[in-house]
């Protein structure tokens, strides 16, 4: 095993050095549980826990290691390492934290690309689709779109799901399994190539586990079956966790996602809506919201059929939730400043009247 096995670059080689960390050994996040790590580098898998001073001096989640990232250590034991720097990321997938607006979740680090997982059954969402699209954007990952379980519908509907999906995503590689016959399976690991880092994103139940197990060639992943009643996923993975595929790829298992909170992702946006923002260049106002205004050519496409309304009506909801993220965040970060200002006055006042 050595360090480029595990996606060790010449990026980080120099992030390292100009960041004077030679006298470090260096490893990979591969899993993390309640802020203690698992690190792997060319000596094993060691746990690991942060410095004191990285977690005083972090400011927000981000500021924390998390899967994918290249850490340097000390204080190194025969299984125990301190993390005591995280180098620099290439990119960072995250998404508005679940019940806490203004706030960021790291989903993974250092991801090249996205393999977005649907399956045919009543998970399947386009606009959910959308969703990951616009987070693999908004990080400059390059998304993979992956269909399973076609083994559980007939050849017409499949390739009606897929037409509809080719008439809303345009340029987006496309390809559909059955993790029961293994069908399609050899056409993705053609695009899994050696050294990059992927991130599985999808809804629980999707068959993330058993696409993983066929991507290995085994079954390491626990799997579940599908509630009956409800024909939702159980929860199967429950961290997220870096492996090593057969071929030399690295891969992400994620944790199934139900909700995709847009944060501030408005290069994401504008890449999964590129049609809409094209359209809008045709607008007789400049400032066209694109719902009511006398020469919209947003809305005479949604019109004319050139472009589905649910297409749009994904996109304005989207936007709103872009918006409304921004202005937590500046909210959040009024209250900050002004919660500063005013320990720096209890300071400066006690200082004073001790004088």
């Amino acid at each position: 095993m050595t360090l480029q096995n595990l996606g060790y670059n010449d990026y980080f080689e120099k992030s390292r050095i100009e960041k004077n960390l030679e006298g470090f050994e260096v490893g990979r996040v591969i899993a993390e549980h309640k802020e203690r790590y698992i690190v792997k580098n060319e000596k094993g898998e060691l746990e690991a826990e942060i410095t004191g001073n990285l977690r005083f001096s972090a400011k927000s989640r981000k500021d924390f290691p998390a899967v994918g990232d290249w850490v340097s250590l000390i204080n190194h034991e025969p299984n125990f390492a301190i993390i005591h720097s995280i180098l620099p990321r290439f990119s960072t997938l995250s998404r508005q934290a679940v019940n806490k607006f203004g706030e960021l979740q790291i989903i993974a680090s250092n991801i090249d690309y996205g393999l977005i997982v649907q399956s045919v059954n009543r998970d399947f969402s386009i606009n959910r689709l959308e969703r990951y699209l616009t987070l693999c954007y908004t990080s400059n990952i390059e998304p993979i779109i992956v269909i399973t379980k076609t083994d559980l519908t007939g050849e017409q509907n499949l390739n009606d799901l897929l037409n509809k999906i080719k008439v809303r995503i345009e340029n987006v590689p496309l390809i559909h399994v059955s993790n029961e016959t293994k069908a399609g399976i050899d056409k993705l690991k053609k695009l899994l190539y050696k050294g990059k880092t992927y991130c599985l994103l999808g809804s629980s139940g999707v068959g993330k586990s058993s696409l993983i197990n066929n991507l290995l060639g085994e079954s390491r992943m626990k799997t579940a079956s599908i509630s009956e009643s409800i024909d939702r996923g159980k929860h199967v993975t429950t961290h997220r966790e870096l492996i090593l595929i057969i071929n030399g790829a690295i891969l992400i298992d994620n944790p199934g996602m139900r909700e995709v909170g847009i944060a501030d992702s408005a290069p994401g946006i504008e890449s999964t809506f590129e049609k809409i923002y094209e359209l809008a260049q045709s607008c007789k106002f400049s400032d066209c919201t694109h719902t009511s205004e006398i020469g919209c050519a947003v809305q005479l496409a949604i019109d004319n059929g050139q472009i589905e309304k649910s297409y749009f009506e994904n996109f304005l909801k989207m936007e709103r939730e872009k918006e409304h993220y921004k202005s937590t965040v500046a909210e959040k970060r009024r209250k900050d400043k002004d919660f500063g200002k005013m320990i720096k006055h209890y300071k400066e006042t006690k200082k004073s009247n001790k004088y």
